[in-house]
């Protein structure tokens, strides 16, 4: 029988990517910590529905948008978008020559209006898997992106 402790230390503060920002809202420039897919209105909101219950409620840091075009960015590995097809209304956040693209990132909490996170990032720093992203976009009638 195991006889040490998994306690955790309450003292200490959770790990919190350097990325997000302590408070309000922040522009990351893609291709530097990730990439971003951005799904726009309901049918981001639906993306982002059947990507966790693919990944049994765990997708990965996903920022949704309440006001506007009501983007929902789903948050990426760096270049992992590139030398894929993606649908028509699927828009990419890259970086790369003489093209920069910035994603907004929202404090973990306090006011962030109009961004919140619809997946929060887990403590282990891990990205939407951008496979099963696509498998996600591919399981959904997406007529209305067509």
């Amino acid at each position: 029988m195991d006889t040490q402790s998994h306690e955790t230390n309450l003292d200490e503060p959770p790990f919190i990517p350097d990325w997000i920002p302590v408070t309000g809202i922040q522009l990351r420039k893609a291709g530097v910590q990730f990439d971003a897919v951005r799904v726009d209105g309901d049918e981001g909101r639906t993306l982002a529905d059947t990507l966790a219950r693919m990944t049994g409620g765990d997708p990965g840091p996903v920022v949704e948008e309440a006001n506007g075009r009501r983007a929902v960015y789903f948050l990426v590995p760096v270049g992992s978008t590139s030398h894929r097809a993606w649908p028509d209304g699927v828009t990419r956040l890259t970086a790369g020559p003489n093209h920069v693209s910035y994603v907004p990132v929202p404090a973990l909490s306090g006011q962030t209006w109009p961004l919140s996170w619809r997946h929060r990032p887990g403590a282990d720093g891990r990205l939407v898997h951008t496979l099963l992203l696509r498998s996600a976009l591919q399981s959904q009638e997406w007529a209305y992106l067509t």
